[in-house]
């Protein structure tokens, strides 16, 4: 692995103890540049693990709890009058920053959410006819309550559909629970975590990402399983060709997480899940649950070509 991203997974397991798989899918998601969305109950650690990756990144970030009354000038900032210049003034709101965290983004209002597209798809964000670029690197983290919980609304598809990964943390294990009551003690984690990798380094792992070999063979069964979600009786909506870009960008991100300059097929298979599973809409007759996903998924790779590559 990585030495310096070695070193990030330790620093960021000093606040979150027991999700070393989850911790990992997050690294894969940054490095390839992606959005990352953590869907699960309150109280299990979604923030506290975005907060530990921005310290141990040692990036910029902003924070916004969103709630129904949060407008999306409160995001993306607003043009005031200057009367000393005689001219409009932008005020830039939270997104201008590295790792914009956005707690709890399915209890805010749609028209709110819709403003986060443009800024998460092409890093630009246009207020009163103007553009301006976002900081380099630059991520949106969300969390979210399963749908269903008080207050909560589903987000639309183009919303989840820029989201590179949705990861969950679900519940600690007994022994990760204890030692986590323990570290709280006297003290909070997230104040231990040193930076061990400058934004420089960063913006460099991810250019370097993108010259990660993937073998042509490899990209076609990506596209195969892509291409069998629109197909499955019991998908409604299958997969976007942006999951098939999301898909090859995040096995790139893989390989060079482990150490090699080439992507292998398990690099692939590793990202399936987190991937594809919010951007899968089955029919209505199916409980919609992680199993029956993984059952689906499970039929949809025996429909697969088997792959044969350099």
């Amino acid at each position: 692995m990585n030495d310096k991203l070695d070193l990030l997974i330790n620093e960021v397991k000093k606040a979150v103890l027991g999700k070393d798989d989850v911790i990992k899918r997050t690294i894969v998601a940054i490095l390839a540049e992606g959005h990352i969305l953590f869907e699960d109950i309150p109280g299990v650690g979604k923030t506290n693990l975005a907060v530990a990756f921005t310290k141990a990144l040692s990036l910029n970030y902003q924070r916004v709890q969103l709630t129904s009354d949060i407008l999306p000038s409160d995001l993306l900032g607003y043009s005031v009058y200057d009367f000393d210049s005689k001219k409009m003034s932008f005020k830039k709101g939270p997104v201008f920053t590295n790792i914009f965290l956005a707690d709890e983004i399915n209890r805010t209002s749609s028209k709110t959410q819709s403003a986060l597209l443009q800024v998460m798809e092409e890093g630009i964000i246009s207020v009163d006819g103007n553009t301006y670029p976002t900081s380099k690197p630059f991520i949106v983290i969300a969390t979210q309550n399963p749908f269903g919980s008080a207050g909560t609304q589903m987000l639309p598809d183009s919303q989840l559909d820029r989201f590179m990964m949705r990861l969950s943390l679900g519940y600690p294990d007994e022994v990760s629970e204890i030692e986590i009551i323990n570290r709280k003690k006297n003290s909070n984690p997230l104040d231990n975590i040193e930076a061990v990798i400058t934004p420089e380094e960063l913006v460099l792992m991810q250019k370097e990402i993108k010259s990660v070999h993937i073998d042509e063979s490899l990209v076609r069964y990506i596209v195969q399983v892509v291409q069998q979600t629109r197909k499955h009786e019991k998908i409604e909506q299958g997969a976007s060709p942006r999951a098939s870009i999301a898909l090859t960008k995040a096995s790139q991100a893989t390989a060079y997480l482990y150490g090699r300059d080439y992507v292998v097929i398990e690099d692939i298979n590793e990202n399936l899940y987190e991937v594809l599973n919010h951007r899968i809409f089955l029919i209505p007759s199916i409980k919609k649950n992680r199993k029956s996903f993984q059952i689906i998924m499970e039929e949809i790779m025996m429909r697969i070509t088997p792959v044969t590559y350099k």
